[in-house]
């Protein structure tokens, strides 16, 4: 991480302890998909930031300038609410990668995962909220976003068994 700034990794730092300090009001929910296609074919979805609203059907624009590399800053405008900042606090390539918003006392993640089946892919996106009012947010903006995860996944599904290419 020494290529990072010092305000990056500071930041990053700040956003881990403080889900450590309050790991205890944490709560989530995930939904997966198999896709039929390998790993790095689904992954280069998950790179290719510019793509995303083309398959994400509750996603209307986004922009990741750094693109999709820890300490990359950007935002998300999802359809029907306000835009949200992100921070892209961990990518593992053709594994995983994990956006963070925050909110007031709470922290908002967007896990994404990838997980190599026999010739297929298990595509899990998993939304956590963490700290003293994630009881709060969880309901209020965790109940539109649980209900879009089906139709992310569909949509990541049908364009990477498409053609492969974002």
């Amino acid at each position: 991480m020494r290529w990072m700034s010092a305000q990056i990794q500071s930041e990053i730092a700040i956003v881990n302890t403080f889900t450590n300090c309050y790991a205890i009001r944490m709560t989530s929910f995930e939904q997966s998909t198999v896709i039929n296609q390998p790993v790095a074919t689904v992954f280069r979805f998950y790179e290719d930031c510019s793509s995303w609203p083309s398959w994400d059907s509750e996603l209307q624009a986004c922009s990741l300038p750094a693109g999709l590399q820890v300490g990359s800053r950007g935002w998300l405008k999802p359809r029907g609410a306000p835009q949200a900042d992100i921070l892209i606090s961990e990518v593992t390539r053709n594994r995983s990668f994990t956006a963070v918003a925050k909110l007031p006392l709470c922290r908002m993640s967007f896990v994404h995962e990838l997980e190599e089946l026999e010739n297929t892919t298990r595509a899990t996106h998993r939304v956590v909220f963490q700290g003293p009012l994630s009881f709060l947010f969880r309901p209020w903006i965790g109940r539109g976003i649980q209900k879009g995860l089906p139709s992310t996944l569909a949509g990541l599904k049908k364009a990477s068994e498409r053609d492969g290419n974002p």
